[in-house]
């Protein structure tokens, strides 16, 4: 749990903000009735369907000129699929795969490569192992390919940003959800802009009771933030968020002869008394400050501070061994207690020159970061071996489980130089170049006996560059080359199987073309690649020693398209091709194999018309085709098909929806492991969602 005075600091802000909701009304009230016409906006524009801009270069750039695929889901998608975590808002991504995330946090694969540290906030590192709300996210933001240049160590075929939402407008609105499986959810989401002054405060409560036996979800999440200077030179933003979740630890359903076992998709592998005995929960406090400030047209300035505070109380029962020939699966316990305080800072400055007929958007920066991470984990027990077809599930007593079997400290220190710049060269022509220097410095502190200390430092350097040809503005075709590297310990503990083992290497070489078309209405991506990652460890599913799996590629092809055409027809759509093989390894077990949760190949779209501007109707269709549950592709999970739709009225200032998902019920495997063959979670079956928002 956070300790006293984090909850305290979350509850104060908020009372801060509430609190002075009407003195700054009434502020507000005098001074608009004589300058209404001078408030300034400085929120990002709301483009519907199409986003015209991103946050991914970390300089005001549209979407065009940037080298490299990046897909935006944006607000408007997320409010009408009604969008509730990570995973259901990236359905709308081609090349994303998902994992079950070890039960506990949000995790994909892009491009055929996991994401488990590839998540960020407003371009802040945020690699902590919880499930992400959306009450406070404004889009979601996915860069595909390597990303190292401006970010740091990971990202090999794409990263995660969600941007938040800022004091950007006056609002009020709450909204209420009520669904299938005792499902309900309530938000809030209030804020005032002034000539200098803005506050917003977004929060969200949820009760799930979930599809699968014994499934429970309870979260509370709340965010503040306060925009100081708005629409001046110089300006503070000052954000706070906070999460509370508590939920059932699900690992899914096991496997037999290379495949999910066809049970009820209700079944459960765990204890008995699941609520007292197998349930994770995260509790995380972040707050961030970032100041700008404007010198020039041509120069500005950037800092950005971060830090974050992140509690895990998990306690699993999972299946750990499936015995072919009895028809049985083993089941064990653990309990896994995780503590991490973290923070990073970020200067950059950004500078606009012309030189030899060139123009020039430079981008330079420093980042310093550090990591605590605090790992107690207790020695796995057998508990139950049962019929894998009609399990009885046994009664776990969490106090029996007293053996420590890890017990560690990680620091992870960061130190990264980094410089950019997008170059106009004129008769069309521009090029984006960047380079990043890391030094990343590992320790980790083993505390059981006969445990000796570990540590290593990793300088690498991170480059980029990318040539673009627009003929004019509809127009941009390019190609692009960029490097990354992924460290032994990047998220977790270094160990002595991994500690002496020098970082992977990834390389992306992509070829590329962005059309904006009908004056915007319409905006379509297509980018072809070939990834390719070195020295990549992995577990033998023999001995579970770490070795080198060795070397993995993806050559890909990816289509997106976005419409917008007012108060008519939106549409979203994207198909993604990716064969990814193991092409070198010095253990046979794994050459020629595919890269787990990966389909060959997947589409999604999603469309929506409105009729008479006051009512809607629409509909989507996700593609998934087959993917292997683990390395040795022993196992796999069978592709599928689901539909979903919506509808709604707006009368006035309230708007009534409903969402239905998988309408054909379809019994499918949603995500898997991505390590073992015997973890897999079914996907959720037919279920509507009715959702009331009032807005004013």
């Amino acid at each position: 749990m956070l300790n006293g005075w984090s909850i305290g600091l979350s509850t104060a802000v908020a009372a801060l903000l509430c609190g002075g909701t009407s003195a700054f009304a009434e502020e507000m009230s005098a001074e608009e009735e004589s300058a209404r016409n001078d408030i300034i906006v400085t929120g990002e524009r709301d483009d519907g369907y199409v986003p015209s801009d991103t946050t991914a270069a970390k300089i005001p750039v549209p979407l065009r000129d940037i080298p490299q695929s990046i897909a935006v889901v944006p607000s408007e998608v997320l409010r009408d699929q009604r969008a509730l975590s990570v995973q259901d808002a990236l359905k709308n991504v081609a090349g994303v795969g998902f994992s079950s995330g070890d039960g506990q946090r949000d995790q994909v694969t892009i491009r055929g490569f996991t994401a488990i540290a590839d998540q960020f906030v407003d371009g802040f590192r945020d690699d902590a192992l919880y499930f992400r709300d959306l009450s406070n996210v404004e889009r979601i933001e996915v860069i595909k390919g390597p990303a190292a240049v401006l970010y740091g160590r990971g990202s090999s075929g794409g990263l995660i940003n969600r941007v938040t939402k800022k004091p950007d407008g006056n609002l009020t609105s709450a909204t209420l959800s009520a669904g299938s499986f005792d499902s309900y959810r309530g938000e809030v989401d209030v804020g005032r802009l002034g000539r200098n002054v803005g506050f917003r405060l977004t929060g969200a409560v949820e009760d799930d009771g979930g599809y699968r036996n014994q499934q429970f979800l309870r979260r509370f999440a709340l965010a503040p933030s306060l925009l100081l200077g708005a629409g001046q030179d110089t300006s503070l933003l000052i954000q706070a968020d906070y999460l509370n979740d508590r939920r059932l630890m699900d690992f899914g359903i096991p496997a037999l002869n290379g495949r999910p076992v066809k049970v009820p998709r209700s079944t459960y592998y765990g204890a008995a008394n699941a609520r007292e005995a197998d349930y994770v929960q995260s509790e995380v406090l972040s707050q961030r400050i970032v100041f700008n400030h404007r010198f020039s047209d041509s120069l500005s300035l950037r800092n950005g501070f971060s830090h974050y505070n992140y509690q895990l109380d998990r306690q699993s029962t999972n299946p750990t061994m499936v015995d072919p020939t009895a028809k049985t699966v083993t089941l064990s316990h653990s309990w896994f207690d995780r503590s991490e305080d973290g923070w990073s800072n970020q200067i950059e400055l950004t500078q606009k020159i012309k030189l030899a007929g060139t123009s020039h958007t430079i981008l330079y920066g420093f980042e310093i970061a550090q990591q605590h991470k605090f790992a107690l984990r207790a020695a796995s027990r057998i508990v139950a071996v049962t019929s894998i077809f009609d399990p009885v599930l046994p009664v776990v007593d969490n106090a029996s489980f007293k053996t420590i079997a890890d017990n560690s400290l990680t620091t992870l220190k960061t130190r990264g130089l980094y410089i950019q710049d997008l170059v106009d060269l004129g008769h069309g022509f521009k090029a984006m170049l960047g380079v990043r220097h890391d030094w990343f410095i590992q320790k980790t502190d083993l505390r059981l006996p006969g445990q000796r200390d570990l540590a290593r430092t990793d300088r690498k350097w991170s480059p980029r560059a990318g040539l673009l040809f627009q003929p004019d503005e509809a127009q941009s075709y390019y190609v692009s080359w960029s490097r990354s590297f992924q460290p032994s310990g990047e998220t977790f503990a270094l160990a002595a199987t991994n500690a002496d083992i020098a970082p992977e290497r990834t390389t992306n070489k992509e070829i590329g073309a962005k059309y904006t078309l009908f004056g915007g209405k319409l905006s379509l991506q297509a980018a072809a690649f070939v990834l390719r990652r070195t020295g990549i460890k992995g577990t033998d599913p023999a001995t579970q020693a770490v070795v080198p799996i060795g070397t993995q590629r993806t050559r890909g092809f990816e289509l997106s398209a976005a419409l917008e055409l007012p108060d008519n027809i939106r549409a979203v759509a994207g198909y993604a091709h990716l064969d990814t093989r193991t092409i070198q390894s010095a253990t046979p077990t794994f050459v020629d194999k595919r890269a787990t949760l990966t389909p060959l190949n997947s589409a999604n779209i999603f469309v929506t018309k409105t009729i008479r501007k006051r009512f809607g109707l629409g509909g989507g269709i996700n593609y998934v085709a087959d993917r292997w549950a683990d390395p040795a592709n022993t196992t796999i999970l069978p592709g599928y098909v689901t539909f979903d739709a919506v509808a709604w009225a707006q009368i006035n200032h309230v708007r009534l929806q409903l969402n239905a998902y998988n309408l054909t019920d379809k019994w499918y495997i949603v995500s898997g492991h991505g390590t073992s063959p015997i973890l897999n979670i079914p996907g959720a079956p037919r279920r509507v969602t009715g959702t009331i928002s009032l807005n004013f």
